[in-house]
């Protein structure tokens, strides 16, 4: 068992990620499975209580989309081996993600201004603090990645042979994004 050489670790670094964002999919299914069984059983005695989400949730997923049109542009640039704009375009799309993640805070906030807390007699109020908290505790990873991504921007790792970091911090940053706006709609529509 040796080193694995640049071709080996493209062949295994694809498929590992797309097992871990699966399983992370699977995770969230069982999170939108608990929701509608509490909601479906408390609906029925009228204990769910239905509250409007906070506009910060609309706020972040209009972030969120714009930060993946940014990635999406440093993919593209770097293929055109414009190394200096892709790391600019991977900076922005970190800060993005620190501008989703204050406005997620932001929304807890608005719902505790509201009485609507974490724990406590609201059911419903729980479940949309434990999946969009879920959520921004697999977005924090994806800002370690593209902060690492950044790092390596920076230090000229990246050209139009050699993309293959910029391209897995971007899948994951689009099944991030693909996986907010679907609990987003979620929330809004089954409430």
């Amino acid at each position: 068992m040796g080193i694995l050489t640049s071709e080996e670790r493209t062949r295994v670094a694809k498929p590992l990620l797309w097992i871990g964002m699966s399983s992370m999919f699977m995770a969230f299914a069982g999170l939108i499975s608990g929701y509608i069984v509490s909601r479906s059983s408390l609906i029925a005695t009228n204990s769910w209580l239905e509250f409007p989400l906070p506009d910060y949730f609309t706020y972040s997923t209009i972030v969120m989309v714009i930060s993946s049109i940014t990635i999406t542009a440093a993919t593209l640039t770097i293929k055109k081996n414009n190394s200096s704009l892709a790391t600019l375009l991977i900076w922005l799309t970190f800060g993005l993600g620190v501008v989703f993640a204050t406005f997620q805070y932001l929304g807890w906030q608005d719902l505790i201004a509201n009485k609507i807390y974490f724990t406590g007699s609201n059911t419903a109020g729980s479940w949309v603090y434990a999946i969009t908290g879920f959520h921004l505790a697999h977005l924090l990873g994806g800002l370690v990645s593209m902060f690492v991504t950044g790092i390596k921007a920076l230090t000229g790792k990246y050209s139009d042979r050699n993309s293959l970091g910029i391209q897995q911090a971007a899948t994951f940053w689009h099944f991030l994004d693909l996986l907010w706006l679907l609990l987003f709609l979620f929330l809004v529509f089954i409430r």
